[in-house]
């Protein structure tokens, strides 16, 4: 299937104007190793990312509240709002209509996005909306253990795993999630296509009590990859191989779609 936006007139890739952006911040290190990436890809690199970290807000948009863009120096800008935020605001504000984005690549995320994460993550949500806006998107993150973050592994794998993707093209509506296993970037076993797992954060409750007595919370984002888990991003990312998992934005369930309306047709 040829890819439907990102290479419309057959551009070589270097020639591609590529939008970077994270839910980490635009101080993250991730972030800096994005630009890295999207710099080794293309001569035309823009950045726009929030002005704080962003973890956890989804596909949200900032709508009660007026933002602000603050301009660190040529085509790099951060936002005080959500990584959905970031992504409509450099398509419909920053760059120029002349020349719109033709791929954004968001990340690269400290910590995975597998399994149930898409739904929650800020990272994953830039390019949701980067897919709403026609924009071919493509969110990266770097899984990790301990404190350690390699993130040479990312850096030294993505470039090539972005090669193919736009080569090899993705239909328009969906995005692509890829992850990097926790491991040196020489251990990497290679690329696999793969399905989403399936967790559920909060398992970690934390309850503790302020100065004055009064009960606060914190949810634990820290999960293990579940050794029960076969054949999907998890169990690949666990084993040593990079993910690739390409996401519909439409979430219609279409067999029950099917067995509802004949049962409401009743």
């Amino acid at each position: 299937m040829p890819l439907a936006f990102v290479n419309p007139a057959d551009k070589p890739l270097s020639q591609l104007r590529i939008l970077v952006t994270n839910d980490d911040g635009i101080h993250a290190d991730g972030l800096k190793i994005l630009e890295k990436i999207a710099k080794s890809l293309s001569k035309d690199v823009w950045i726009v990312a929030p002005e704080t970290e962003q973890s956890g807000a989804g596909h949200s948009l900032t709508l009660h509240r007026p933002f602000r863009a603050r301009k660190i120096s040529a085509k790099k800008y951060a936002v005080s709002g959500t990584p959905t935020d970031c992504a409509l605001f450099a398509a419909r504000y920053i760059i120029p209509k002349k020349k719109p984005i033709d791929l954004i690549l968001s990340g690269v995320n400290r910590g995975g996005n597998l399994a149930e994460d898409v739904t929650y993550s800020g990272t994953i949500a830039a390019a949701m909306e980067g897919t709403l806006l026609d924009i071919p998107s493509i969110a990266m993150s770097q899984c990790y253990l301990g404190d350690r973050v390699h993130w040479t592994t990312a850096l030294e794998h993505a470039p090539a795993v972005i090669r193919t993707l736009v080569k090899t093209g993705w239909p328009a509506g969906t995005l692509i999630n890829i992850n990097f296993p926790p491991i040196v970037s020489t251990e990497v076993k290679g690329v696999r296509a793969a399905s989403h797992g399936c967790r559920k954060i909060g398992e970690k409750l934390i309850e503790r009590t302020d100065p004055k007595g009064r009960p606060y919370f914190w949810i634990g984002a820290d999960r293990e990859l579940d050794e029960a888990q076969k054949d999907n991003d998890i169990a690949h990312i666990r084993e040593g191989y990079i993910t690739v998992t390409p996401i519909q934005m439409d979430m219609t369930d279409y067999k029950s779609l099917k067995v509802l309306e004949k049962a409401l047709e009743k």
